[in-house]
């Protein structure tokens, strides 16, 4: 994979606009965070909200701005705001398309286009079917997805199946109670193919039930296994188990060791400890040590 830009660390926490006083906690309790100008901000309280974002005392690095849609009025002064400030990095809900990103820059103040990084957050059937357009635009970064919001534009009254469901047949976090529907998951899938394939990041959904503790670590230690950089979450409670399932295990790091070290005197497959490891192998175990190494580096 190629890309520029790599979260600060897996876990990636909401905090609201318009609470300030919150800011502060949530990054400190989180790998980045994310002040909201959209869902977790009230209407009324958005034009304060965008001041309160003025006055932060964040790092720029470490702090993500979710601003409104682009077809939404709140937009054009999110951006305004946001692009006078230190802060870089936007998130776009319910992009659906690259001409949607484009409305957004176009709205930029006094900064270069260039200087805008987008996380497009897929959440309509329409970002959904453009996923390759939107991930290939290059101010997109990173792809993240919300199944509420999905499930709500497609008339769905669930995401999840019920604890009394008996769920289709697919494996994984899909084929259990609590897990995601057939449509959510398909749409998890495309947005971490899409991102893979323009050389961009994927963060996977939040876990809307803040409660369910090993139900997150769960659904986090399969996205790390399967190619999410990061999960993003609504709740400070969720983050120990994310950043947990995201922290590779002593066996898989000493595996990566061996097979690191292996592939230094040998140029084509080799063996350790009776498994024949080839390219593909020796990525993974690449991943896996980058992934301990950052892991380490955050939250020490």
């Amino acid at each position: 994979m190629s890309t520029s830009w790599i979260p600060a660390g897996p876990a990636l926490l909401f905090a609201p606009a318009d609470r300030p006083e919150r800011f502060t906690k949530a990054a400190d309790r989180s790998d980045m965070v994310i002040l909201d100008l959209e869902d977790g901000c009230r209407v009324e309280n958005r034009e304060a909200a965008r001041g309160h974002i003025a006055d932060a005392e964040l790092a720029p690095e470490r702090t993500i701005v979710r601003i409104n849609p682009a077809d939404s009025t709140d937009m054009p002064l999110d951006i305004v705001a946001v692009c006078r400030t230190a802060f870089r990095r936007i998130m776009l809900p319910k992009v659906e398309s690259a001409a949607d990103v484009d409305r957004v820059l176009s709205e930029c103040d006094g900064s270069t286009p260039d200087d805008i990084r987008i996380i497009a957050l897929i959440e309509t059937p329409k970002g959904v079917l453009n996923l390759g357009e939107i991930a290939s635009h290059d101010n997109v970064d990173a792809l993240f997805w919300g199944a509420e919001d999905l499930t709500a534009a497609l008339g769905g009254t669930s995401s999840r199946y019920g604890v009394d469901e008996q769920p289709t047949s697919g494996g994984g976090i899909s084929g259990n109670p609590g897990g995601y529907r057939e449509v959510p998951r398909h749409t998890r899938t495309m947005v971490l193919l899409h991102a893979a394939a323009a050389g961009k990041v994927a963060l996977d959904s939040i876990h809307a039930d803040t409660s369910d503790v090993e139900g997150a670590r769960a659904e986090a230690f399969d996205a790390a296994a399967s190619g999410f950089v990061a999960t993003v979450s609504i709740h400070p409670g969720l983050v120990p188990a994310i950043r947990e399932a995201y922290r590779p295990t002593k066996e898989q790091r000493t595996w990566a060791r061996k097979v690191t070290e292996g592939a230094k005197n040998n140029s084509g497959a080799f063996a350790v400890d009776g498994q024949m490891i080839d390219a593909p192998l020796l990525r993974q175990a690449e991943v896996i040590e980058a992934r301990a190494a950052s892991v380490e580096e955050t939250n020490p």
